[in-house]
């Protein structure tokens, strides 16, 4: 019986895989840095979050982008005690871009304010030790276009803050979303044309998403490949965008996809985000999870994710 097309782009990639570990066996044997997301636990307490992930040995985080204003979000020395009590450090900031932080509106002073706001995070990112700060190019839960001109104004805006990474040495890492979530910038292919057109040095990296591939990408191991060494971060949910081994999603594959473009590097995230299922997610920013259930959720996703990795490289 011939292979469905995704069988024979699984192939390939198990063949490099195997490659790799056979010509190269000490470039597979460093372990894929993991981290979690932790804008989703909500308004929990950042102390609460690091002891969990702490007990998980867990060792990085991507902390939510909440400095929305000079009084608001994490302030850097308490931030950095409470991490350190905990062992954990700063892998990036997951930057949030909603209607109201939006670089590709056509209302300027909404586009001033994304600009604005992305100073502030990147000035936490390093503050804090992290190197990313993820950047969305459209508003995450407005997926209908307001006009046929956002891209360019999207290009526009963060040109004009682009230096500030620079300054910082911090990556700007371009998100590609589902077209449920935004109007713009979907795809690997998405985030590479628009880091091109706008052609900065600060701007030259991107963040994956697992969830958001395996629903446009053709294929999520060949997007993955596809991306090379541009992707600084994965975020990692599984079919259902609940915890690893939940759901659908081929952990195996994904995992050997990483590995075949060497991001067990330093530098490079695999970072939890499993949000739920339904439409735009960031309402979870501000409500009370509760705490077992974020136990079991963060349990669950590491224990996957090292057991499938241990696994592929038997």
């Amino acid at each position: 019986m011939p292979m469905q097309n995704f069988q024979k782009k699984d192939t390939q990639i198990m063949r490099l895989f195997q490659e790799l570990k056979k010509k190269y066996p000490e470039k597979v044997k460093r372990d894929l840095d993991f981290s979690w997301s932790n804008w989703g636990f909500g308004r929990e307490p950042l102390e609460r979050s690091a002891a969990r992930l702490a007990k998980n040995g867990i060792k990085y985080i991507e902390l939510h982008g909440n400095r929305y204003g000079a009084d608001v979000g994490y302030q850097t020395n308490p931030t950095k005690m409470i991490l350190a009590d905990h062992g954990l450090r700063v892998a990036g900031i997951c930057g949030m871009f909603s209607p109201d932080c939006d670089l590709s509106s056509h209302r300027p002073h909404i586009r001033q304010r994304a600009i604005d706001y992305i100073k502030r995070q990147v000035e936490m990112a390093a503050e804090l030790g992290g190197s990313y700060l993820l950047v969305v190019p459209g508003a995450v839960g407005r997926p209908v276009a307001t006009d046929a001109f956002e891209f360019e104004r999207s290009v526009e805006a963060l040109q004009r803050v682009a230096d500030v990474f620079v300054e910082h040495k911090i990556k700007a890492a371009i998100e590609p979303i589902r077209a449920a979530e935004v109007s713009l910038c979907h795809t690997v292919a998405d985030a590479q044309a628009y880091i091109s057109a706008v052609g900065r040095e600060g701007i030259r990296h991107i963040n994956g998403d697992v969830y958001h591939m395996w629903t446009g990408e053709a294929h999520l191991g060949a997007a993955i490949l596809a991306a090379g060494d541009k992707l600084v971060n994965l975020h990692m949910a599984d079919s259902n965008r609940c915890a690893l081994g939940d759901g659908t999603m081929d952990v195996d594959m994904i995992l050997r996809a990483l590995y075949i473009v060497h991001y067990n590097l330093p530098g490079h995230f695999c970072t939890a985000e499993p949000l739920g299922p339904g439409g735009n997610p960031y309402p979870a920013m501000y409500g009370h999870p509760e705490p077992k259930l974020l136990d079991t959720l963060v349990e669950r996703t590491v224990r996957t994710f090292r057991q499938r990795e241990a696994a592929i490289k038997q």
